[in-house]
């Protein structure tokens, strides 16, 4: 459903769909008219004097940019990915169509394409790239304005570093993007994204800490919460979130939940049963698309019990507990795994 121009709606239904206008009214020392005028009319009913006329031009800019922003969202239900070739020019045998909720995973040495395959997902690649692969969105080439604008970036990526330089707390952080998106319940949303950075992390955090207080595996929780709930990008691509001190099963479950196409490169055996298909790659290029197997599913519990065993033995190191005598609870290696 299309959502109503801001110029056919009435100043109250402005108050609630578009806040950021009554800003642009403030600064221009504009009084704000009644609340069931519509914007329409009451430009129309502007005087044409010169100051006011340079007003009503910066008003209308001002509204064009907040439509542009707030224009029906973009919704991804296709990507596909044709191969190029490896580092010695031998095709790939690649032809993948993902859908919204997928999760593809990237396994394979270091050094063998990986994260130059992130990076042509990333760029949206035409051909135009080393690898010469090529990628449809909704079974066409993107637009350039995906590839090259900021505003309608189809990507987002999560990588192991993240750091933050401005001297804001983690509410007022949220908040500027939530606001940046013109969502009308932005609190609400920084609210959301705060509980579900929570968690993720291993220590808690609130709303007043400093973000550039926050440790790494809270600052990445923090970035994971903020794509999946505010990023309108379709798209992430993860470089191994199993570094990233975080729980990261929940991690790619909250981004499946709000049915972003997850990439992610990644040597973590529970991450790469998880997704429904893995890229084997070797010397630059895609060697092997596996499918998932039903057997594989089932040793996927195997082997996140084995890997809460070894939680449980993290924590209680952490916790200032002694390790002096492992049973079968807490030695992941009791079993001769």
């Amino acid at each position: 459903m299309k959502s109503v121009p801001l110029q056919q709606q009435t100043f109250s239904e402005l108050r609630q769909s578009c806040p950021a206008l009554f800003d642009f009214f403030a600064g221009q020392q504009l009084a704000v008219p009644a609340g069931e005028l519509r914007l329409e009319t009451y430009l129309a009913q502007l005087s044409t004097s010169p100051a006011q006329a340079a007003q009503i031009a910066a008003l209308n800019a001002y509204v064009a940019a907040l439509q542009s922003l707030q224009g029906d969202r973009f919704r991804l239900t296709a990507l596909h990915i044709s191969g190029g070739r490896d580092k010695n020019g031998q095709a790939e045998a690649l032809d993948l169509q993902l859908v919204p909720g997928e999760v593809i995973c990237l396994v394979g040495p270091t050094g063998s394409g990986k994260s130059r395959f992130l990076a042509d997902i990333e760029w949206m690649a035409q051909g135009d790239t080393p690898t010469g692969r090529r990628l449809l969105v909704n079974g066409q080439s993107p637009d350039p304005a995906w590839r090259f604008s900021p505003e309608h970036k189809l990507v987002a990526q999560l990588s192991q570093n993240m750091n933050f330089v401005m001297d804001l707390s983690v509410a007022e952080f949220v908040r500027l993007h939530a606001e940046s998106r013109l969502l009308p319940d932005a609190e609400q949303k920084v609210a959301q994204v705060i509980a579900q950075a929570n968690a993720l992390a291993g220590e808690g955090f609130s709303g007043e800490t400093a973000v550039t207080t926050l440790s790494g595996g809270q600052s990445r929780a923090l970035m994971v919460a903020d794509t999946a709930l505010l990023s309108q990008s379709p798209i992430v691509l993860i470089d191994e979130i199993e570094n990233a001190g975080i729980d990261r099963r929940r991690a790619l479950k909250l981004l499946v939940r709000e049915e972003k196409i997850v990439l992610m490169a990644t040597h973590d055996p529970i991450l790469a049963l998880m997704g429904s298909q893995r890229l084997v790659f070797r010397q630059g290029g895609v060697a092997q698309v596996l499918q998932t197997s039903r057997a594989e599913q089932e040793q996927l519990a195997a082997l996140e019990a084995y890997d809460q065993r070894w939680l449980n033995w993290r924590n209680r190191i952490r916790s200032g507990a002694r390790l002096e005598q492992l049973d079968s609870e807490t030695d992941p290696y009791s079993d001769g795994f």
